[in-house]
């Protein structure tokens, strides 16, 4: 005879609605964060679709307003932006130009929806001549006088209405100098969510292309995280906290879930997770060849970096996946 005291944890998955209604974690709308890529260029019409991110555009400012406009309509609540300027220097003057691309589209969304969060990326290398994330000098990215052009960044995004500064460069000491930039600009209330736990991945190369920024000479090792690191993640995220973070970040996603989960285990701050270029086309790929279904295995993803403690997360798939919780 078969005995009938063993676990039966079948009986909370009997129904779609049985299961909905234990279910431990769950993706809203609140969670996402969308990003795109607005070019300063006189065409209104440009949009250009990234081919190695199927889906994904340059835009002008009219179309990022066209794309914008569809998504808040799904329910979008945030989005983070990531400039291209005409032109680039040595210095990465675009980055802090209050009429720079990301000032302009910035002010542009504020004006006609003014409870969109918008996140700023603040950093240079999309700005800069060499595609690296500061002040070079002999082939080698200067830390201390990179601050500088960081802090005007933030103060020049938020001036033109950015609600949240994300630097993005790994500069030591930057959360710092920006806060202070901040404070003494009047922008006090303006929160800063640091790319704390950025690894030099190589899950970034579809961005390159997106943003035009892949560097002229070498890499990004020196200032960004060498992927075996545990504790030394930790080591930064407590460190831009000290520095005036209100938010930590890690970056990428998927292969580093146990770091989500040390971040959100250490520390009581919101955890945010970058789902990077190369993680939306590896499932693109996979999805336009007839491999895997697009829509289950992206809200598994998503799901899995809720699991793994992370209170926001940044996705290429956000408008997708507004439709689908519409």
């Amino acid at each position: 005879m078969i005995p009938t005291d063993f676990y039966r944890g079948r009986r909370l998955r009997t129904s779609p609605a049985m299961r909905e209604l234990v279910r431990e974690n769950q993706v809203t709308a609140n969670d996402l964060v969308m990003l795109y890529f607005v070019i300063d260029t006189d065409d209104e019409d440009f949009k250009k679709e990234i081919p190695s991110m199927p889906g994904q555009y340059q835009l002008s400012l009219k179309q990022l307003e066209i794309k914008v406009a569809e998504a808040v309509g799904n329910g979008l609540k945030a989005l983070m932006l990531f400039g291209i300027p005409k032109t680039k220097d040595e210095m990465g003057s675009g980055a802090y130009d209050d009429n720079g691309i990301i000032q302009k589209a910035t002010r542009m969304l504020k004006a006609r929806w003014p409870e969109l969060i918008i996140l700023a990326d603040t950093c240079l290398c999309e700005y800069t001549s060499h595609g690296h994330c500061g002040v070079v000098k002999n082939e080698y990215v200067q830390n201390d006088p990179t601050l500088n052009l960081l802090a005007r960044t933030a103060v020049s995004q938020a001036k033109a209405g950015a609600d949240i500064i994300a630097p993005s460069d790994m500069m030591d000491g930057r959360v710092a100098a920006i806060r202070a930039a901040l404070d003494e600009a009047g922008f006090i209330n303006v929160p800063i969510m640091s790319y704390a736990v950025k690894y030099a991945s190589s899950f970034y190369g579809p961005f390159r292309d997106a943003a035009e920024g892949a560097p002229k000479f070498g890499d990004r090792k020196t200032y960004q995280m060498d992927p075996p690191n545990v504790r030394e993640a930790m080591r930064e995220a407590a460190a831009d906290l000290e520095e005036g973070a209100d938010m930590l970040m890690v970056k990428p996603g998927q292969p580093y879930l146990d770091i989500v989960r040390l971040v959100r285990d250490n520390f009581d701050t919101p955890v945010a997770v970058y789902q990077v270029s190369g993680e939306y086309a590896l499932i693109k790929a996979a999805a336009l060849n007839g491999w895997v279904d697009e829509q289950s295995i992206v809200m598994e993803s998503l799901v899995g970096f809720k699991r793994a403690g992370a209170d926001l997360i940044l996705s290429y798939f956000t408008e997708d996946v507004l439709k689908v919780l519409k």
